[in-house]
């Protein structure tokens, strides 16, 4: 039998010496050691900020052999305050989830004289969420709510002396609470829209496909991470709901487990471990939901379907999109900030309007005092200085998630972390800081100190995720052009990726200052005499029965915002808002 031999193999070619000096490589360890280093004192602060606060409120559950969750679960109301719970975050994500994707399908297709509509469905995040509340209150209360004494002049219903709309009902706590969270879902699955680039689109509509299939088949799929994204954040509010339910609900027996909580603290002394026990569901619930997201999302870089060129996504006009946007900016928006202006300009809140009437005296009234001017203060300060430490965390944060390939333990951890606060109710949030501040070893209660740290920590998910999505969508040609032509990283993140994300870095600012100017929940457990922001004297008012001044601190709060907005405009570059 024939062998057949192999020729011998070519000796190996020796290897070239290495160009690189033993102290550039030196420096070299030197450098990837402080980096990891870096990333790992990164993800401790953020475990600190975000972690422990609410391990030490838990624990308290457990002491005594789980004496908080027997006093917790034996309530008499506790069914009806579960199903209370439930039933609104349900009913207000599906209010949020269909109305907030139609305003956006809307938008897509307004006519290029009209696309100023884009933003009116943002505009009811500008008014705070107790301001809001109080309009509806004025609006819709069953006797001297003005719509329902305008509806008491139809036919239909001019046999009745009040009504015909209850806005304390649970229903109405619903409808309201969806039509707040319609315009979160509204910015996630609009900004989906314009990252849509528009060749597939045609494509789908060249091949003969009709426009309503090419919305199920081409336009849904890729809008999967933002309508996943937009549903769980809508879940989590529609869960974490306070103010809501405590301004309208609390007199008319309607209870849920957040408005629950902040009365088992509020008592004397503070109930902490009975509250801790009450938000263990939510807290069980919103880490759930923050991880089906994450299993449900995947690789997000596959939804990427551009490289960085700018582009626009295309559709048929439509004055229907118009007519709808514009009626929803109506009952959303107008409608609560009419009733305000006529209760604050009333001496009394009453059904009827007369304008012979209208007086300012309320304004004087709130500036003539101390407590709102210095409530005012406090919510800038606040709110800017919360603002200034969460966008560079978020920067950091984003950063590490879209491009920290390296550290793959590190990098999950930090995308739990800045997640965990959506997932987490302000309001348990506002017990755990009240709780872990008032002892040793750090003790911040009645500083300013501990209303920023809750503030900067309920921010970290929107400055993250803001900048991880438009991170994701510029992609990597930029910075591999940049570190190719010899830029480092501090240089490519300064003139190269900080000037394209200018707009998104605008709309991040906006909507960070717009939450927190108004910021509620978390304000109203850590607030202490010197540290009272709008909201929390907003409540007061309202505990006392002072509607005109409610109205009044109301429309204040309201204009406090609307000038952060338009000076993160003026930074962000005029297309800031729509990018919130």
């Amino acid at each position: 039998m024939a062998t057949l031999t192999l020729p011998d193999s070519p000796a190996p070619a020796p290897s070239a010496p290495s160009t690189r000096s033993p102290s550039l490589m030196e420096n070299e360890k030197v450098r990837s050691a402080a980096r990891r280093l870096g990333v790992v004192a990164f993800a401790a602060f953020l475990a600190y900020l975000v972690i422990l606060p609410i391990v030490r409120l838990q624990a308290t559950a457990f002491e005594d052999g789980g004496a908080g969750f027997s006093r917790a679960f034996g309530l008499d109301r506790i069914g009806q305050i579960l199903k209370y719970t439930v039933g609104l975050a349900i009913g207000s994500v599906v209010i949020a989830m269909v109305l907030g994707t139609a305003l956006a399908w809307a938008a897509s297709r307004l006519p290029r004289r009209l696309e100023f509509l884009r933003i009116l469905p943002i505009l009811p995040i500008v008014i705070p969420a107790v301001a809001a509340i109080a309009g509806w209150a004025f609006l819709l209360s069953p006797r001297p709510g003005y719509l329902n004494a305008a509806l008491r002049n139809l036919p239909w219903w001019s046999h009745l002396e009040e009504g015909p709309v209850d806005v304390y009902s649970i229903q109405w706590i619903v409808i309201i609470t969806g039509f707040s969270l319609s315009s979160f879902v509204y910015m996630f699955v609009s900004s989906g829209f314009s990252n849509i680039n528009s060749e597939m689109l045609e494509a789908a509509q060249v091949s003969g496909m009709p426009e309503w299939k090419v919305f199920f088949r081409v336009t849904l799929p890729l809008l999967r991470p933002t309508l996943i994204y937009g549903g769980g954040v809508a879940l989590l509010l529609g869960l974490g709901q306070f103010t809501g339910p405590l301004l309208l609900g609390t007199n008319s027996g309607v209870g849920v487990l957040t408005t629950e909580m902040y009365f088992q603290i509020s008592d004397s002394p503070a109930q902490f471990a009975t509250a801790a026990a009450l938000g263990s569901p939510l807290l069980f619930a919103g880490i759930a939901v923050v991880f089906a997201q994450k299993a449900m999302l995947g690789n997000q870089k596959r939804f990427v379907t551009h490289g960085g060129k700018a582009f626009r996504s295309q559709g048929r006009p439509s004055r229907v999109g118009a007519a709808l946007i514009v009626i929803f900016s109506l009952l959303s928006t107008v409608l609560p900030i009419l009733a305000l202006a006529f209760v604050s300009l009333s001496r009394y809140w009453r059904g009827s309007i007369d304008l012979s009437t209208l007086t300012v005296d309320n304004f004087r009234t709130v500036f003539s005092t101390t407590a709102v001017p210095s409530a005012i203060t406090n919510s800038l300060v606040f709110s800017l200085g919360s603002m200034a430490i969460a966008l560079p965390l978020g920067f950091v944060a984003a950063s590490l998630i879209v491009r920290g390939v390296r550290y793959p333990a590190l990098r999950v951890l930090v995308d739990v972390l800045v997640s965990m606060p959506l997932g987490v109710p302000a309001v348990i949030f506002g017990a755990a800081f009240l709780l872990t501040y008032t002892e040793g070893p750090i003790v911040l209660y009645g500083t300013p100190w501990v209303v920023i740290l809750v503030y900067v920590t309920l921010m970290l998910p929107f400055a993250t995720r803001m900048q991880l999505s438009t991170m994701l969508a510029l992609g990597d040609s930029y910075l591999e052009a940049s570190r190719v032509s010899g830029a480092g990283f501090l240089r490519t993140n300064t003139r190269i990726l900080l000037p394209l994300m200018r707009g998104s870095l605008g709309g991040t600012a906006a909507l960070i200052f717009v939450l927190l100017t108004h910021e509620f929940t978390a304000s109203l457990l850590v607030r202490a005499s010197k540290t009272q922001v709008m909201g929390t004297v907003l409540f007061d008012a309202w505990s006392n029965g002072s509607y005109p001044l409610v109205a009044a601190v109301a429309l204040i709060m309201t204009g406090v915002t609307a000038v952060g907005v338009a000076a993160a405009m003026l930074v962000g570059g005029a297309d800031s808002l729509s990018k919130m």
